[in-house]
């Protein structure tokens, strides 16, 4: 890593990984590993390309665009196309190589890979939109395909762009593959996908509290304080509603919006705040509405893990290091029992750190859980590989069962890295096993087995 230059997000996740593996037991017993994780830590391939493209004013505009083909040693390159100013190459590393780790938890034949551009859809009309799409996959088309790389949506990257990118690949290449998920239900979309995410995180947490109270407790009652507002956050907090939870707070990059008493936001209310960021809208614009102004307080700027006065459950939902380890101690101290990330390394190590130094119940039988996105938050991509299932044989499966799919992907994920960690992290007694640890090395033992048999290194 010393000679690499300065990617502090890449970094950050490198060594969030490696840390897990070299605290643990693994490499005492494989020490080959170590050979692996070198190995690992470098993508296949990286591609690089300009997007010339024109506005409505007829003037040229120009972008960066990305493909990180990560490692291909489980199954085809998977993972999202993100649009957006901050994109640049430690970012889409740094998530590349998380979904390397987050596939493999899966079960799914999915490689690892992450891409996109610094191109910013906001502001921008639906035309020039589509002529950056086109102008985008262009050349994104000559290295992807079904069997080869087969990207989704995620930042800046809805259903709509999905479409322009689709509808270029088609006209290119003259063929109808499945070389994108996220695509409309009727042209090879799967029903569950855009819930996917949210849904998930929740069933996550589900077994997270099943398992740490012996099974004698839900969501029911739980107040559960989620960040961001955009799709993964929506439909977590739909589903925590659903079974019963309370929602104290979501968020945008502008603010948050609290509960200001023993409520919760509804189910109508979470729609409403869709349909705002449909519109392209922020927070602020309906927090004064007469709709929200008496039920909840908006807080310009602030995140809501130091805002929230009691809680039970934290599902950090925006972007990368939303959670700092000040944050941390808040939501502790707020009573908070589970963290589970629906962003991509939505926590700092230093937050992290403070999660997992209290794992040890104390003398109530208390202690805090945390669980990383790479597990917690997999569903997304869990769904995208059963998009790609239903267009190889073309066919389409009902809502009812790709949600009981799901469901078992992320018991799945959840006991493959509870067991793991029970085999290779020392514990003290009376603590709850590190799902961090647990996840990072199932993941990554699976992904280092294949890349060996296939020659990858030896």
């Amino acid at each position: 890593m010393s000679n690499l230059p300065s990617e502090p997000e890449f970094e950050q996740a490198y060594k969030e990984l490696a840390s897990t593996l070299e605290n643990s037991t693994l490499f005492n017993e494989y020490p080959e590993y170590r050979k692996a994780l070198q190995v690992a830590a470098i993508p296949e391939r990286i591609i690089q390309f300009r997007v010339v493209w024109e506005d409505d004013n007829g003037q040229l505009q120009f972008n960066r665009g990305y493909r990180v083909q990560f490692n291909s040693a489980l199954g085809p390159y998977k993972g999202g196309l993100r649009f957006h100013p901050t994109v640049n190459l430690s970012i889409l590393k740094f998530l590349g190589f998380e979904q390397i780790f987050k596939n493999a938890l899966t079960g799914l034949n999915m490689g690892g890979g992450k891409g996109g551009a610094d191109f910013d859809p906001k502001g921008k009309s639906d035309n020039e939109i589509r002529k950056f799409c086109v102008a985008f996959m262009t050349e994104l088309c000559k290295h992807i395909g079904a069997d080869t790389d087969v990207p989704a949506g995620d930042i800046g990257v809805s259903g709509r762009e999905i479409g322009y990118l689709f509808g270029q690949y088609k006209k290119v290449r003259n063929q109808w593959h499945g070389i994108l998920t996220g695509k409309g239900i009727s042209w090879g979309g799967s029903l569950i996908r855009p819930e996917a995410t949210g849904y998930g995180l929740v069933y996550y947490v589900q077994h997270m509290i099943q398992h740490a109270s012996g099974g004698k407790e839900s969501f029911t009652g739980k107040r559960v304080t989620i960040s961001g507002s955009g799709n993964v956050a929506q439909y977590a907090a739909l589903k925590v509603i659903e079974l019963g939870g309370i929602v104290v707070s979501m968020s945008d990059s502008k603010g948050s919006l609290i509960i200001q008493n023993d409520g919760s936001f509804t189910a109508e209310e979470v729609r409403l705040i869709a349909q705002l960021k449909v519109d392209r809208k922020q927070l602020i614009s309906i927090a004064t509405t007469d709709a929200f102004k008496d039920k909840f307080q908006y807080l310009d700027g602030a995140r809501p893990w130091l805002h929230v006065d009691k809680v039970d459950i934290a599902l950090p939902c925006a972007t990368q290091n939303e959670v700092s380890s000040l944050e941390a101690e808040g939501l502790i101290g707020a009573g908070a029992k589970f963290v589970a990330e629906g962003s991509n390394m939505g926590c700092t190590q230093e937050a992290i750190d403070v999660f997992e130094g209290h794992r040890q119940k104390n003398l109530d039988g208390t202690a805090i859980w945390y669980a990383p996105g790479k597990a917690a938050n997999a569903g997304g991509v869990a769904v995208s590989g059963l998009e790609m299932a239903q267009n190889s044989a073309r066919l389409s499966w009902t809502a009812e069962e790709v949600d009981q799919r799901l469901q078992g992907i992320m018991t799945a994920s959840f006991r493959h890295g509870l067991e793991t960690a029970k085999e290779f992290v020392p514990q003290s007694e009376g603590a709850l096993p590190s799902l961090v640890a647990g996840s990072n090395i199932a993941g990554f033992m699976k992904v280092a087995a294949a890349m060996k048999e296939q020659g990858d290194w030896w």
